[in-house]
């Protein structure tokens, strides 16, 4: 081979070393995350969700992306915002903000590993066969927060000994909407104290709600007043 050639060629092959040694280099991983709720009254959860990655050593642009998806409080677009992470084929799904996005995830797809969190139980939710082994591709956390039902409102019977009627804020759109009505109900007439419901299905029907109803606290009365405050 002239010396001509070999140079040519070598430069050649030098060349393409970089091509060849990012195509050998693997791609980064995707999370998808996947809530029913908006981004902005989320934002104290996404910093923990960050830190809780960062812990583990997977920084957001640096060795990990996540996919975000957002119901905006509509749980019917769950499903196929599910599908569109599946077709994105994210490494794993982090199904947040209750069972709805768990069945979500679950629906769209069997292979792709789901963590969800689920304040109803996860069993008869059918998101997992049992707490131990939960089976198939889902497994995630549950608060147990039917529970606390009671808790919350012999915690407020006490702080709040005088209180006629306590007020419950629910959204009738979640999967889990009759169970939680049904698990209040049954604490506020263990306690023997009126309660009255409210169904709120967005931010905005919440900030409605506060708008047009008297909120009583302890030694404070904040706006609109009425006679019992």
């Amino acid at each position: 081979m002239r010396r001509r050639d070999f140079i040519t060629l070598l430069g050649g092959t030098a060349a393409a070393w970089p091509l060849a040694v990012r195509a050998q280099q693997p791609a980064m991983p995707v999370i998808g995350f996947l809530n029913g709720a908006s981004a902005d009254p989320n934002a104290p959860m996404l910093a923990a969700f960050r830190q809780g990655l960062n812990e583990a050593g997977y920084v957001e642009g640096q060795n990990v992306a996540i996919e975000y998806r957002w119901a905006e409080g509509q749980y019917d677009r769950l499903p196929a915002l599910a599908a569109d992470l599946v077709r994105r084929k994210v490494a794993v799904i982090a199904a947040t903000g209750g069972p709805a996005s768990g069945h979500a995830a679950k629906s769209a797809t069997v292979t792709i590993p789901i963590v969800f969190i689920s304040g109803a139980d996860p069993i008869k939710e059918g998101l997992v066969a049992s707490l131990n082994r939960p089976g198939g591709n889902a497994t995630g956390v549950n608060p147990l927060l039917p529970a606390m039902e009671g808790k919350r409102l012999g915690l407020l019977h006490e702080l709040v000994a005088s209180a006629d009627l306590f007020t419950a804020l629910l959204n009738p759109a979640m999967p889990t909407f009759d169970d939680q009505l049904n698990d209040v109900e049954e604490a506020a007439r263990a306690l023997g104290q009126k309660i009255q419901i409210f169904r709120v299905s967005n931010e905005a029907e919440i900030d409605a709600t506060f708008a047009s109803a008297a909120i009583c606290v302890p030694a404070q009365c904040l706006s609109p007043p009425i006679p019992s405050c």
